[in-house]
Formats: C-alpha cells, sequence, structure tokens
C-alpha cells in the first residue's frame, strides 16, 4: 500500500487483498463536462434515477443499506465523511445467456457493497453462491486533470495486468437498443449552465474557454472462477460494464439541469424515496432496463 493511499483513508479491505489475482484489471477513464464538485451530485442522482430505470417484474435493485459511514468502519475519513450503501441486484435477464442456462435457481442475484468517500469511491460486487471464485471490486478517483499515469497507485504486478479503455459520452457508438435522442450529448443543451452539445471534438476542445472537464478514473478488477467459460464470461462482463458506463455518464451530463444546483442533503431524501419506488417497482410491472438477450 502506498503512502498515499493510506493519507486518504482508502485502507484495503480482506476482500481487497487477492486484487491482484484478478484474471482482468481494466481502467476506464471517462472525461467529463463537469466539475469534480458537480460530480458529486450528478453522480448520486443518476444512480438514483438509473436504479428505477433497471427495475421491475421481480428484476432490479433493492436498497438494504444507506447510511452515513462512522469512525472505526473501512474506508472512514474525517476528511471526507462517507456513505455506505449494501444493495442486492436481482439479475436473471440482465446477465449473459450463458450464465442463466448453467446457474442454478435463485442464484442470479448479485450483492454490492459500497464506500463512497467522494471523491474516492470503492464497490465491491460478490455472489454467495459462487462465493471466492468471483468478484468485482471496482475502485474510482475523480479528477480535474486527465491522463494521470498511475492514479490507482497499482504495483508493477497490476500495472502489467492494467488495460486503460478511454470512453468518450460523444463520440463512441451507442448500442441501438440504449439510443435516446434526449441522453444524447451531442444534441443536447444545458439551459442551466450553456454547456453543450459535445462536438465531435471533445474532449480535447471544449466549446468555451470556461468549460469545465474531469476525468473518472474507473479500475475494475474482475475474476471469474468457472471451468471452460471463465474467460468468456469475464469478456461478457467486461463488455457490459463498457456500456453500463456510457450509458450513465451520458445520463448524467443530459440530466445536469434536473440535479445542478441539489445539495447532498436533497440528494439523501431523494434516495429515500427512491428505495421506497424500487421495493413497489420491483413488486410490479415488466422487466425494465439493460437486458442480455
Amino acid at each position: 500500500m502506498s503512502a498515499d493511499a493510506s493519507a486518504n483513508g482508502f485502507e484495503p479491505s480482506k476482500t481487497l487483498e487477492p486484487k491482484i489475482q484478478a484474471s482482468k484489471i481494466i481502467e476506464y477513464q471517462i472525461p467529463l463536462p463537469i466539475t469534480v464538485d458537480e460530480y458529486h451530485i450528478g453522480q448520486l442522482y443518476g444512480v438514483a434515477e438509473a436504479s428505477k430505470n433497471e427495475t421491475g417484474g421481480g428484476e432490479g435493485i433493492e436498497v438494504v443499506e444507506n447510511r452515513p459511514l462512522v469512525e472505526g468502519e473501512p474506508y472512514y475519513n474525517p476528511d471526507h465523511p462517507g456513505q455506505y450503501t449494501h444493495k442486492i441486484f436481482h439479475l436473471q435477464s440482465k446477465v449473459p445467456a450463458i450464465i442463466r442456462k448453467l446457474a442454478p435457481n435463485g442464484s442470479l442475484q448479485m450483492v454490492e457493497k459500497a464506500w463512497n468517500c467522494y471523491p474516492d469511491c470503492r464497490t465491491e460486487y460478490s455472489n454467495k453462491y459462487m462465493a471466492d471464485n468471483f468478484y468485482i471490486i471496482i475502485d474510482t478517483k475523480h479528477k480535474d486533470a486527465r491522463d494521470i499515469e498511475n492514479v490507482h497507485n497499482l504495483s508493477d504486478a497490476q500495472l502489467k495486468k492494467r488495460d486503460i479503455q478511454k470512453i468518450n459520452i460523444a463520440t463512441d457508438p451507442c448500442d441501438p437498443r440504449d439510443y435516446k435522442i434526449t441522453e444524447d450529448p451531442t444534441k443536447f443543451h444545458s439551459e442551466k449552465t450553456g454547456r453543450g452539445p459535445l462536438t465531435p471534438a471533445f474532449p480535447e476542445m471544449r466549446t468555451s474557454d470556461d468549460e469545465p472537464q474531469m476525468v473518472c478514473y474507473k479500475l475494475y478488477s474482475v475474476l471469474f472462477k468457472w471451468r471452460v467459460i471463465g474467460s468468456t464470461v469475464e469478456n461478457l462482463i467486461l463488455k457490459n460494464v463498457r456500456r453500463l458506463l456510457f450509458n450513465f455518464h451520458r445520463q448524467v451530463f443530459c440530466w445536469i439541469d434536473q440535479w445542478h444546483g441539489m445539495t447532498v442533503q436533497d440528494i439523501r431524501d431523494l434516495e429515500e424515496k427512491t428505495k421506497k419506488e424500487l421495493e413497489e417497482l420491483r413488486a410490479t410491472g415488466e422487466v425494465r432496463g439493460m437486458s442480455d438477450k
């Protein structure tokens, strides 16, 4: 562990010790035309809204716990008061078909535990059925500078495994199943901030000299140990991760007039309301959101 990692309060948890054992380590870099402070609100708002879009017909997201971190807990940092969330993802139609065919009944649930100590965040995904044979660990840092060489303080061994992938919310192709003109940054103009539409030159060139810019550095460490199909499933997972990150960050930008100016307390109130709505949505209606046909 580096001195920087210790100083910012992000000590590795026990589940993170074998990160080097991950079969895949992918660092996604996502530039956005907003500030780091703005993204704190935009990301939380986007998660709440996107959760509703992915919930219905017995599937989707169940919020088990959402509370402030307290002293003595992992990742607690008095300089950056954090929030702990525990969610269960009821998946079924949202996982690759090859897994649906092989997985026993009741095994298609993903547990998410997250420590949001913004501007640093950590999220862990696990599955009871897979136990130690599966995990996804996400370390996220939010910076106002691009192309930072080793923002996650990785070891030499981890750096050898790391694959850097850049996501451009303006120019990368959008899956036709996901496209909405209201969520297209090349069509959207913000009435509140005056930002957008984004040009094909984004992020190299800004639409104005005072347009802010930040980067989400999201490090995914993935392990899926299942005889014969392990590497196939890992690749499918990462394909869907890129799709999810691309869609989500397009939404965050295109929803800016909805969340710009909100406070953290406004977000907490929204999250509490969303938790109740998710419980109702999961019990009724049809399956919604991204699926893997």
